[in-house]
């Protein structure tokens, strides 16, 4: 459930083991060092199952699409074992960078999951998004200054 009550599945990514960067994130927590050790932010994805108007959330069900996409054969188990059946399934994700201010104000970039898609749409090439910027003024701890224009009135 998410914070608000709502229905939700957790699901941990991780990257494919002939990738740049093999198993990115069961890498980044295998060597945690932290007591309870955390999957990494990046690769957490928190998927609403309904939209605020209690249907199915587009989002939940493209995951669903391209799982079943790229792995031959499968079916979703639709019971006390739905999250059970996708665990080590395979599925592909389109990333890109998001900018961000930091605890400094200083712009960085991370690196997201913007969308899944089967593991055959990335092996076939997909356009990588253009980066996502701040607006202007977004994320913001500035001041805005107040301007006198005489007295209150009141």
């Amino acid at each position: 459930k998410s914070k608000a009550g709502r229905d939700m599945i957790v699901i941990y990514i991780d990257t494919d083991p002939s990738d740049k960067q093999p198993c990115y994130f069961s890498e980044q927590y295998k060597n945690d060092s932290r007591e309870q050790k955390r999957w990494g932010i990046g690769g957490t994805i928190r998927q609403l199952v309904y939209d605020s108007d209690n249907k199915t959330n587009r989002g939940f069900k493209t995951f669903i699409e391209m799982v079943k996409g790229s792995n031959p054969g499968f079916k979703v188990q639709w019971d006390d074992n739905f999250t059970g059946c996708l665990k080590g399934k395979l599925v592909g994700g389109v990333f890109g960078k998001e900018e961000y201010k930091d605890s400094y104000g200083n712009n960085k970039f991370s690196v997201k999951l913007f969308n899944f898609r089967t593991v055959e749409d990335i092996k076939n090439g997909v356009e990588v998004p253009k980066d996502k910027l701040l607006t202007p003024g977004s994320n913001s701890d500035d001041l805005v200054p107040v301007v006198d224009d005489g007295e209150l009135p009141f």
